[in-house]
């Protein structure tokens, strides 16, 4: 006697997991396809210091998304653009030297909007300190406005002297 089979759904489960651009995480022969080169490639470019693969601690080279990103830049240059690895190299370093002077002039442009706001703070501190003296003045009769005047030039009012 048979017995009847149930109609099963197969649920699948998946599974992401991130892995950051900078992690070692493929061996050379994966790198490799992924890049669509020959490990030998990957090897010389290693050695000519145009990637930098991690180790393991075995010493077995991992590439990370983004090693295998730059080899697929340095795969461009020399095949659709016809540099050979020394231009390679030259435009790789260029690239890194811009880099670091958008840095510095991102630095340099936060420094000099802070010193911008600070200027506009001690500007409007010493703006309120001045006229807190001048209303002062004021109040004692020691300062007026001069009139005619087209800013705030002051004028200081000194009693008659008396004779005696």
């Amino acid at each position: 006697m048979s017995t009847p089979r149930r109609n099963q759904t197969e649920t699948r489960v998946t599974t992401t997991i991130e892995v950051d651009a900078d992690r070692g995480v493929f061996m050379i022969s994966v790198a490799a396809e992924l890049a669509e080169m020959h490990p030998q490639t990957l090897r010389m470019y290693e050695s000519r210091g145009l990637i930098e693969p991690k180790r393991s601690p075995k010493g077995t080279r991992l590439y990370s998304h983004s090693d295998v990103e730059r080899l697929r830049r340095i795969q461009e240059m020399t095949g659709d653009l016809g540099l050979n690895l020394a231009g390679v190299e030259r435009v790789l370093d260029l690239e890194r030297e811009l880099e670091q002077e958008k840095r510095r002039y991102a630095e340099a442009t936060a420094r000099l909007e802070r010193l911008q706001r600070e200027t506009v703070e001690m500007r409007d501190q010493l703006r309120a300190e001045m006229q807190a003296q001048i209303d002062a003045l004021r109040q004692r009769n020691e300062v007026v406005l001069f009139r005619g005047s087209r800013s705030t030039d002051l004028v200081r009012v000194t009693p008659p002297r008396r004779r005696g």
